[in-house]
């Protein structure tokens, strides 16, 4: 019950006795209130767990055909009973396909849509089955724990774990489209600067994504006849009110040819895929696409924090400049080079489709050199160990580079390396502002090997 307040005199009142009367009212007002109340004035605020494997759903997209020699790809990175997703093909599997690999993501087929696309008259019938395939995913896959979609392409390899950890940084209920752009300046053009290249893969946040699947029939009869599915998923996606969130671990890989000068050059983001590996040479030497593929996942099987991350430090006494990409090459040149010129990716690789003129990538390049102080020594990653004191990745020189050397001077003889070996701390990394910086802790008394050390660089650490 509550107890009314008095209506009293200041003058028939002492002020002590007026105060000692009100609070006392006051008391009795809040002990008569049950305690069920004021338990629930008291707020605790839920934690909300860090975005993990459950979150995360990948939507991958292929045919039947294709996939007797893309299943390689897939089951080089995804992890059974932890990776979540569904593999949508044009028709049921056949063949050597069955009975279904328990290290493929499940499949099932994409719905039927003979009827829409005889009503749309659709450009390009492909484009509308996989745009189609994200409402099916979300369709499916209902979950109250998900957070984001991911889609791709069956022959696009996906880093899971780094996957995860960027989008632990993005809030999951607002409305995101993260991709990546074409290599190629000229695919941009023609098709968007402000699309996500699906086949290097693309995440939506789940609230989007069943935004996007709420109105997809519609939006797929606005865009039928656009050329490019992921043109269409722009549009559909820009009608909702949204834009790209560029990222630069997506490599979309529109490019031909020696792959091996842009994978030593990563930019400072995260990996997060790599897509038409087999329209390019094979990405390690004296294997083919399937091996180099399995090659590359064991150094990310170690850490994939690390994959493709560039760190660039110097000997002195030799007058050596060292990058590496970890887990994939490491390069010496026989000079001091500043890092701003060997974070350019030299230019072993060709544009998508022959272009007459510059400008056709949009990172810069270096061209290739035959003068012997521009031209690295390349080594490329041979194996890892995980160890308790630290992950120790080694690197083989695999031919000879053909140049005299740029000192005939020097003591010091880069022909003679045949291996070097990085070491890098046992824990992922956790800083993703800036890169990691290393020491040349050994040049062996034969003269035949290099090791490196990785660390974290000090707090206004300038290495030139």
């Amino acid at each position: 019950m509550t107890f009314p307040l008095p209506v009293l005199s200041l003058g028939a009142r002492n002020v002590c006795e007026l105060l000692f009367i009100f609070g006392l009212i006051t008391y009795l007002n809040f002990v008569s209130v049950p305690n069920d109340y004021h338990k629930s004035k008291v707020l605790v605020p839920e934690v909300e767990p860090q975005t993990n494997f459950n979150h995360v759903v990948f939507g991958l997209l292929g045919s039947e055909k294709a996939l007797h020699d893309r299943k390689h790809y897939i089951e080089s990175w995804w992890r059974p009973n932890v990776t979540r997703g569904v593999f949508y093909l044009d028709k049921a599997p056949t063949g050597d396909l069955m009975p279904w690999s328990d290290a493929s993501p499940p499949f099932r087929v994409s719905d039927d849509l003979t009827k829409f696309l005889q009503e749309t008259k659709a450009r390009r019938p492909k484009n509308i089955r996989m745009v189609h395939g994200i409402m099916e995913l979300v369709r499916d896959m209902r979950d109250a724990n998900l957070r984001w979609v991911v889609m791709g392409d069956d022959d696009s390899i996906f880093f899971v774990e780094n996957i995860i950890d960027i989008l632990g940084g993005f809030d999951h209920r607002k409305y995101y489209y993260i991709g990546g752009r074409s290599e190629f300046i000229m695919a941009n053009y023609w098709y968007s600067f402000n699309q996500g290249f699906g086949g290097a893969g693309f995440i939506l946040s789940y609230p989007l994504a069943k935004a996007l699947a709420s109105d997809m029939e519609n939006c797929l009869r606005r865009y039928a006849q656009f050329f490019t599915s992921d043109t269409m998923t722009m549009s559909c996606i820009a009608d909702i009110g949204v834009n790209l969130s560029p990222h630069k671990g997506f490599h979309q890989i529109d490019l031909h040819g020696d792959l091996s000068g842009f994978l030593s050059s990563h930019p400072k983001s995260p990996l997060l895929s790599l897509h038409h590996l087999g329209t390019v040479k094979p990405i390690f030497p004296g294997m083919d696409t399937h091996q180099s593929i399995r090659h590359l996942m064991e150094a990310a099987t170690a850490d994939q924090s690390r994959m493709l991350q560039q760190t660039i430090c110097y000997h002195r006494q030799s007058n050596w400049s060292l990058s590496i990409s970890w887990g994939y090459s490491a390069h010496i040149y026989e000079q001091i080079m500043p890092r701003s010129h060997l974070q350019r990716p030299l230019e072993t690789f060709k544009p998508w489709k022959a272009r007459p003129s510059r400008p056709l990538y949009m990172f810069d390049t270096r061209l290739l050199s035959n003068n012997s102080c521009y031209e690295p020594h390349v080594f490329f990653f041979e194996k890892v160990d995980k160890v308790s004191m630290g992950i120790f990745t080694t690197y083989s020189r695999a031919r000879t580079r053909g140049l005299p050397p740029c000192s005939l001077t020097s003591q010091y003889k880069p022909d003679l390396i045949s291996q070097i070996t990085v070491v890098s701390p046992p824990t992922k990394r956790k800083e993703k502002d800036r890169c990691e910086c290393c020491d040349v802790v050994g040049v062996g008394g034969t003269g035949t090997s290099v090791e490196v050390k990785l660390r974290e660089c000090g707090l206004n650490e300038v290495i030139a």
